[in-house]
């Protein structure tokens, strides 16, 4: 199996070691549209309690700032969770932009909470709502969402006091799992009903933009999964190279795309968006997955990382048991590698340059 540490883990569960208790269903979230309706009428009450006591950039240093935001999270936590007081926080993991805990409560109850200083919500308004659309599935180990929010009480846009956090279940990560329960369970993901009323309307996309990586995912609704991948993944990515020679192939393949779906027809499916080994974890012998970038597209799209995931041949035999192989699959698996070569190379250079301008190379010669 090959080994891939992707450059851009995230702060991610991976970290977590908690107790071995089944974490029971919560009450609080149950469908991304009831979510997003929840985490509005939360903001009132937020600004209001005694989680004022947020800090504002200016000249407090970090750890002032960190230490605050953690009280803000401990309020939270105690006033809406029913588990009691925070009575510890433990470090777990931190990327480029937040920084991950563990809270323990005095209930013995934890929660896994990330925090990040000098960003309003809206990133993890991105993973929230993506991890809510994958858990309503029903078909994969996801973390539960309780709640993501504003650390400051400045208004967006106004002044230097962003900072945000979400407060999520918190699983026991590190077990095994097995490849073939792993395969078989995300074909079911990509089978199921989207939650979404626009996406069961056959439309692809997503209610709102998120990431991938570091870098901007636009996910605006369109009617034609051809048309999408077309204008939100690859040109998007092949204007962000800013190189002439990927973007002269880039536009040849990008004007031939429709030969590549010649007799397969694409319906919306819930992707987790960035599949790759770092974002798979067993938990008390089932998969999980968790740090997605969630959008309604092509189910073939989750193989996009691939070549990152270790993927066996038993993972592919339960997965295309459950939905069989379309014809044209291995160019079109090309075609969804294309999009996270291009994302590595705008954000890290280096080789990813060669392994995307190969890609383009090999599908261009084929149009």
């Amino acid at each position: 199996m090959r080994i891939c540490i992707c450059p851009f883990a995230r702060a991610s569960l991976i970290n977590c070691r908690p107790d071995r208790a089944p974490a029971r269903p919560s009450p609080l979230v149950s469908s991304v549209r009831d979510f997003a309706e929840r985490q509005k009428s939360a903001a009132y009450s937020l600004r209001n309690t005694r989680t004022s006591r947020v800090c504002a950039f200016s000249s407090k240093s970090k750890l002032v700032m960190a230490s605050r935001g953690q009280d803000v999270v401990k309020d939270w936590i105690a006033d809406n969770l029913d588990s009691g007081k925070v009575i510890k926080e433990s470090s777990a993991g931190s990327s480029s932009w937040s920084s991950a805990y563990v809270y323990h409560t005095d209930s013995g109850k934890k929660f896994f909470v990330k925090l990040s200083q000098g960003r309003d919500s809206s990133m993890f308004e991105g993973e929230a709502l993506g991890l809510q659309a994958l858990y309503d599935t029903k078909s994969m180990r996801i973390p539960k969402i309780y709640h993501f929010g504003n650390l400051s009480a400045v208004p967006e846009g106004k002044g230097q006091g962003k900072g945000s956090f979400i407060v999520m279940e918190y699983l026991d990560f590190g077990g095994s799992y097995s490849q073939a329960d792993l395969g078989q369970r995300l074909a079911e993901m990509h089978k199921a009903e989207p939650a979404d009323e626009t996406a069961k309307m056959g439309m692809f996309g997503f209610p709102i933009d998120n990431t991938i990586g570091g870098t901007s995912q636009p996910n605006g609704w369109m009617d034609n999964w051809i048309d999408f991948y077309r204008e939100r993944r690859l040109q998007h990515q092949l204007k962000l190279t800013k190189d002439p020679k990927l973007q002269q192939m880039g536009k040849k393949l990008c004007d031939n795309l429709e030969q590549f779906f010649q007799g397969v027809d694409v319906k919306p499916s819930v992707l987790h968006g960035d599949l790759w080994s770092g974002n798979i974890s067993g938990v008390d012998g089932e998969p999980s997955i968790f740090d997605p970038a969630v959008y309604y597209g092509h189910s073939e799209a989750d193989f996009g990382m691939s070549w990152c995931a270790g993927f066996s041949s038993a993972f592919y035999d339960a997965y295309h048991k459950v939905l069989p192989k379309a014809p044209g699959f291995e160019d079109r698996k090309q075609l969804y590698l294309l999009y996270h070569y291009l994302n590595h190379y705008n954000l890290f250079g280096g080789g990813y340059y060669s392994s995307a301008e190969g890609i383009l190379r090999s599908l261009t010669n084929k149009i």
